[in-house]
C-alpha cells in the first residue's frame, strides 16, 4: 500500500482529478490518500470529494485529512503540492498596482511583477515544505503544481535536497489542441517540446512521423481556428514554432502585445479561446466560484491527462515507463539557456526515478526570449533567498512587458509600492531599497 500526500488539498479541482487518476492504476488503487490543508472547511470538502471517488470506484483505498503536514508526511511515497499563499486581497495588489503604472496583466501567476511577488510570498512556505519532506519522507517523489512554477522549482532545488519536479498541463493540452485543428488522433501525434514553463516550444510536432507544421499553417487560414488563439497563432506565424500555454498568458511574457491599449484591443480582446487576454482574468473569475457546490457534483472516473498519476505509477506503482515534460534545473539539458535555471524538458519516469533528457540548443531567436525571462526569474529567486530587495527590483526591470512600458524610475516606484502592499507576507525583507 502506497501513501500519497496532497498539500493544499483545498484546491478541490486539482485534488479530485489527481486522486481520480491515481486510483485508476491497479498498483495504486489501495493507496492511502492523505489530504492536508490549513482551511478546515476546504479540507472537509476535499475529504468528502475523495471519499466519494473511492466509493464510486469501489477502490480499496483510504483517505485521511490533516491540518498539519507533519502529521501526514511520515511514511509518504509521494507528495503533491497545490498550495496558494495569501488570499484575494493580496493577489489583487499583484495585478492592480502594476495596472496603475500602465502594466496591464492578464493572469499574473508565472512571471513579471505579479508573478515575482507571488513567488516572494510562496518560496518561504515551499522551502518549509521541502524541509519537512527531507525530515519525514526523504525518498518521496515530490510533484509541484503550485505557481509560479519556474521560480518555485528553482528555489526548492537550490536551497534543499528534495528532487522536486514541476508539472504543468500546458504541453499536453497544447499538443491536443493542435491535433484537433489538423484532424489528427492524439495517439498518432509525437512531439519534442522544450523551453521554460508556459513558454516552451514545440521543436518538432509530427503526425504519423511526418512534420505536421505545414498542416497547422494551413489550418490557421481558417479564421475560426486562428481566432481561438490570436496571440499564440501570431507568435507561431512570426517565430515558426508553436508555444505552450494560452494566448492571455503568453501576451504577458513578451513586449509585443500588451504595451499599448490598441495592441490589447487587437490581440487580447476578441479571441475565442478560454483566455484571450482579459485584464485580471483570474481575480475576476475567483469571486464567481462556489466551491461548496462542487463537493458532491458527479465525477467521471475515467483517467485524465494530468501527468501526476502516470509519474507515480512509473516510480512507485507498476513501473510502466512514462515520458512527460517537467520543470527541472538546467544541468546541460538546453545548451543555450542559463545553467541552473528552471527549464521545461522531456523527463523519463521509471522505478529508477526521474531522468531529464538532453535537448540541445533551442533555435537562437527562441533562446533569446527564454533567456530574458529565465534570467529575470533567477534574479527574483536570488532576491527571495537572500532577502535582497535590490535583486527583486532588477528582476522586474528587465521583464519584457514591464521594460517596454515603464522607465527605471517608474519601475522602482512600482516595486516599492508592491513591497509595501506585501509587507506582512515578506518578513525576510528587512529593508527596501
Amino acid at each position: 500500500m502506497r501513501k500519497i500526500v496532497f498539500i493544499g488539498a483545498g484546491s478541490l479541482t486539482f485534488t479530485r482529478n489527481l486522486v481520480r487518476d491515481l486510483l485508476t492504476f491497479p498498483a495504486l488503487a489501495d493507496s492511502t490518500i492523505a489530504l492536508v490543508d490549513l482551511d478546515a472547511d476546504r479540507l472537509a470538502f476535499a475529504h468528502a470529494a475523495v471519499d466519494h471517488i473511492i466509493r464510486a470506484g469501489r477502490y480499496p483505498a483510504r483517505v485521511e485529512a490533516y491540518t498539519e503536514r507533519s502529521d501526514a508526511l511520515p511514511g509518504a511515497d509521494g507528495v503533491v503540492s497545490t498550495i496558494l499563499v495569501g488570499g484575494p486581497d493580496v493577489w489583487r495588489t499583484d495585478i492592480e498596482i502594476p495596472k496603475q503604472y500602465g502594466v496591464d496583466i492578464n493572469i499574473g501567476d508565472t512571471r513579471g511583477p505579479s508573478g515575482i511577488f507571488r513567488a516572494l510570498r510562496t518560496i518561504p512556505i515551499m522551502l518549509d515544505i521541502c524541509r519537512d519532506v527531507e525530515r519525514y519522507c526523504p525518498a518521496a517523489v515530490f510533484l509541484n503544481y503550485t505557481n509560479p512554477m519556474a521560480m518555485l522549482c528553482r528555489a526548492m532545488r537550490s536551497a534543499t535536497r528534495v528532487k522536486v519536479v514541476g508539472l504543468c498541463h500546458s504541453v499536453q493540452g497544447t499538443a491536443a489542441m493542435l491535433a484537433g485543428w489538423i484532424g489528427a488522433p492524439c495517439d498518432e501525434i509525437t512531439y519534442r517540446c522544450a523551453g521554460i514553463n508556459h513558454q516552451a516550444w514545440f521543436l518538432e510536432y509530427r503526425w504519423k512521423g511526418q512534420d505536421a507544421y505545414p498542416l497547422i499553417r494551413k489550418a490557421l487560414e481558417n479564421e475560426a481556428i486562428y481566432n481561438e488563439e490570436q496571440v499564440r497563432n501570431d507568435m507561431f506565424l512570426h517565430l515558426d514554432y508553436y508555444v505552450t500555454e494560452s494566448s492571455g498568458h503568453n501576451s504577458e511574457y513578451n513586449a509585443w502585445y500588451r504595451k499599448r491599449p490598441d495592441l490589447i484591443e487587437k490581440y487580447c480582446t476578441h479571441g475565442t479561446g478560454w483566455n484571450p487576454g482579459e485584464y485580471a482574468y483570474t481575480i475576476k473569475r475567483y469571486a464567481q466560484r462556489n466551491w461548496e457546490k462542487r463537493r458532491d457534483e458527479p465525477i467521471d472516473l475515467k483517467r485524465g491527462e494530468e501527468y501526476a498519476a502516470y509519474i507515480f505509477n512509473a516510480t512507485i506503482g507498476d513501473g510502466a515507463l512514462f515520458e512527460f515534460n517537467g520543470n527541472v534545473p538546467n544541468a546541460g539539458l538546453i545548451d543555450n539557456l542559463p545553467d541552473g535555471s528552471c527549464v521545461e524538458v522531456p523527463v523519463l519516469a521509471s522505478r529508477r526515478g526521474l531522468d531529464p533528457l538532453h535537448v540541445g540548443a533551442l533555435p537562437d531567436h527562441l533562446a533569446v526570449l527564454n533567456n530574458i525571462n529565465a534570467r529575470c526569474e533567477d534574479l527574483a529567486v536570488e532576491g527571495a533567498l537572500t532577502g535582497d530587495p535590490r535583486k527583486v527590483f532588477h528582476a522586474v526591470c528587465f521583464d519584457p512587458l514591464t521594460s517596454a512600458v515603464l522607465s527605471l524610475g517608474e519601475i522602482k516606484n512600482m516595486v516599492d509600492e508592491m513591497f509595501l502592499a506585501n509587507s506582512e507576507w515578506l518578513p525576510q525583507f528587512k529593508h527596501r531599497s
